[in-house]
C-alpha cells in the first residue's frame, strides 16, 4: 500500500482486550487499523497472552500481549479499539484499570470504536451518556440505562465514538473506525462528557 494509501501511518492504537475476545473481531480490526499504517499494541489485563474464542464458546488463537493496562499510559495513543465476545467485555469492565484507560483515551478526545459487546466499557465508564451508540442488541438496555440512545445500525459514528452491532458489520466498521481514527482528536467529543 502506497503512503498516501496509509492514512494511519505514524498513529499509534491501542486494542484493549483479555481472554474471550472475539477472533474475528480482533484480527480483522487489527488488520485494518496495520493496513492503514498504524502501530497497534494490544493491551491487557496481565502479560503472556489471551486467548480468543469463536462464537464464545469454541477457543481459537493465543495472542501475545504488548502491555498491561498498569504499563500502558493513553498518552502514548492516538485512538483505541474496543473488540467484543461477552466474556472480554465483561471481564475489562470489573477491572478499575482497564476503565481509567479507556476514561482517559476519551478524556483525551482521541477516538475510539467498540464492537459487539464492546461497548459494556462504554456504559461503565460513563462514555454513552448523551451519545448515540449501537452494540449488540443484548447491551441495547444497559446503553439506554447509561444515559445513551441505542440504535439498531450497521456502525454509528458519534463524534469520534465508532460503534458496530456484530462481526458481519466488520467491513463498515472498519472502514468507518480507520476514518474516525485518521480524523484524529475530536474537540467536540467532550461537548457531551
Amino acid at each position: 500500500m502506497a503512503q498516501s494509501q496509509q492514512p494511519l501511518t505514524g498513529k499509534r492504537i491501542a486494542i484493549l482486550a483479555t481472554d474471550g475476545v472475539e477472533d474475528v473481531e480482533y484480527i480483522q480490526s487489527r488488520a485494518a487499523v496495520e493496513q492503514a499504517g498504524a502501530e497497534v499494541h494490544l493491551v491487557s489485563l496481565n502479560p503472556g497472552e489471551i486467548q480468543s474464542m469463536n462464537h464464545d464458546i469454541n477457543p481459537a488463537n493465543r495472542y501475545r500481549v504488548d502491555r498491561t493496562v498498569n504499563e500502558a499510559n493513553a498518552a502514548d495513543y492516538d485512538a483505541l479499539v474496543l473488540p467484543g465476545g461477552t466474556v472480554n467485555p465483561d471481564r475489562l469492565r470489573m477491572n478499575p484499570a482497564a476503565m481509567d484507560f479507556v476514561r482517559a483515551i476519551f478524556l483525551q478526545e482521541k477516538p475510539v470504536a467498540a464492537i459487539c459487546h464492546g461497548p459494556w466499557s462504554l456504559v461503565e465508564t460513563g462514555i454513552v451518556n448523551g451519545r448515540t451508540v449501537t452494540s449488540y442488541p443484548s447491551l441495547s438496555t444497559d446503553i439506554r440505562n447509561a444515559g445513551g440512545n441505542w440504535v439498531d445500525q450497521q456502525v454509528q459514528v458519534d463524534n469520534g465514538l465508532v460503534t458496530s452491532r456484530r462481526p458481519s458489520d466488520l467491513p463498515a466498521f472498519c472502514a468507518k473506525m480507520v476514518e474516525e481514527f485518521a480524523e484524529g482528536r475530536h474537540v467536540r467529543q467532550m461537548a457531551t462528557a
